[in-house]
């Protein structure tokens, strides 16, 4: 993935803020104008969505899995030095609107969205075999909707396009805008196969047609359509991988950054940062994927991390896993009250013992009451472990209506420690006809 620092830095000469009228041109560059008239930068770009949305501190892998965690007690802070992990650990009021980590997190998701844009815009006008064309707008369009469904889980309101005072829409209407855009890449995907041109000069690990459908799995999920839901993620093929890949030069965010030092963040504790009632069983063979020391003491103080995928700079993260997949499946099955079929996709991942990424809980089958009440309590349980520091224990905190924090009140932060993050400084004095007043927590 060594290419991909150079098409990144290419990408970052395009897309960035600015706050004056001159523009200084940078000689050993290329214009805006010389990259979306050809193909050849189109792809370029693409590659540099990824680097943007996956590499560095200021990426959104580490930003997004490192403010969820610490949010929903996944993670503690080592080192309270970190001044800007440690405002989200204590979460409440303590979150600033210029902390570093959400001002990344908004900004790298909108700067991937606004490359995307840029070229979903263009690729219809260059000259090109249309396989090419096709992957080029497969790939921007899968990044658009990760960066629309990333803020979506973190901010009640975002813009969903660029510009100068660029107006805000609910995240309802933005994760509808990511499945509209993963739908209309589907159709384009399945009507133009990609080229081998394409393939060959893409950043290798991303899985296109399955990664389609479970994203759109995952948002349908988040925005209550639960039949789309179930649809797309019956048509992903659970024995393929999907995967942001890394090597020495293009690091690991997880491992460069946090498990690979250990002086950052690292586990809250052995049991996940769950309380009770949901704390995995000392069974769950998943705790040995997931902690490096599953059976040390329950309250940190040890090092728990370097397990799963942060093991080293060139370790693969998963774009989305089996397991996410079968639980979207229980999930829509509970919500739609078809007990028996939630019950079944539940099984899936309680007793499956390994998967594509070697995850496996090895558990007996649910024995629970057959309510839809009980089941989605399972349901949560299981994603809250299977899903372990993914980025989504936030997200899924509010949508199965776990108890809310209450301003002022640290005993009420027992599973999340805010419900909302506020609007980045950065965006308030740059939008301030439309950014909306920050939610009190």
């Amino acid at each position: 993935m060594k290419k991909t620092i150079i098409y990144s830095i290419l990408a970052g000469f395009l897309l960035t803020a600015t706050s004056c009228n001159q523009e200084y041109l940078n000689p050993s560059a290329a214009s805006e104008t010389q990259v979306t008239t050809d193909i050849n930068g189109l792809i370029t770009l693409c590659n540099g969505l990824q680097y943007r949305y996956t590499s560095t501190r200021a990426g959104v892998i580490y930003t997004s899995i490192t403010a969820n965690g610490l949010t929903t007690k996944e993670l503690t802070v080592l080192n309270a030095g970190n001044g800007d992990e440690e405002q989200l650990r204590i979460g409440g009021i303590g979150i600033t609107t210029n902390n570093g980590i959400i001002r990344n997190l908004w900004a790298q998701n909108q700067l991937v969205k606004a490359n995307a844009d840029l070229i979903l815009k263009n690729v219809g006008n260059v000259a090109g075999d249309a396989g090419t064309k096709s992957g080029i707008t497969v790939y921007a369009s899968i990044f658009r909707a990760l960066a629309l469904g990333t803020m979506a889980q973190f901010w009640e309101k975002l813009p969903i396009v660029s510009g100068t005072n660029a107006p805000f829409v609910t995240r309802e209407d933005a994760l509808k805008e990511a499945i509209k855009t993963l739908e209309s890449a589907a159709t384009t995907l399945a009507a133009t196969p990609v080229s081998s041109t394409f393939t060959s000069r893409i950043v290798v690990g991303i899985d296109l047609t399955n990664t389609l459908q479970a994203l759109i799995a995952r948002y349908s999920l988040m925005v209550g359509d639960n039949a789309k839901a179930l649809a797309a993620a019956n048509k992903v093929d659970l024995t393929k991988k999907s995967s942001f890949n890394f090597d020495d030069a293009t690091q690991n965010p997880m491992f460069f950054n946090t498990f690979g030092n250990r002086n950052v963040t690292e586990p809250l504790n052995a049991t996940l940062g769950l309380p009770e009632g949901l704390r995995p069983v000392a069974t769950d063979k998943r705790l040995t994927f997931y902690l490096s020391n599953p059976t040390g003491v329950a309250a940190g103080g040890v090092n728990l991390g370097r397990a799963s995928f942060f093991t080293a700079n060139n370790a693969a993260i998963p774009v989305y896993l089996p397991g996410e997949i079968l639980l979207i499946k229980a999930e829509a099955a509970a919500r739609t009250n078809d007990l028996a079929g939630a019950t079944a996709a539940l099984n899936s991942v309680l007793t499956k013992t390994t998967d594509a990424w070697g995850i496996g809980a090895g558990l007996p089958a649910y024995s629970g009451e057959n309510t839809a009440t009980a089941l989605l309590t399972e349901i949560y349980r299981q994603r809250t472990i299977e899903l372990y520091l993914s980025g989504m224990r936030l997200e899924d905190n509010r949508r199965f209506n776990r108890t809310a924090p209450v301003s002022g009140n640290a005993a009420s932060q027992v599973e999340r420690s805010r419900t909302w993050y506020p609007y980045p400084l950065t965006e308030r004095a740059n939008n301030t006809a439309n950014t909306p007043a920050d939610p009190a927590i």
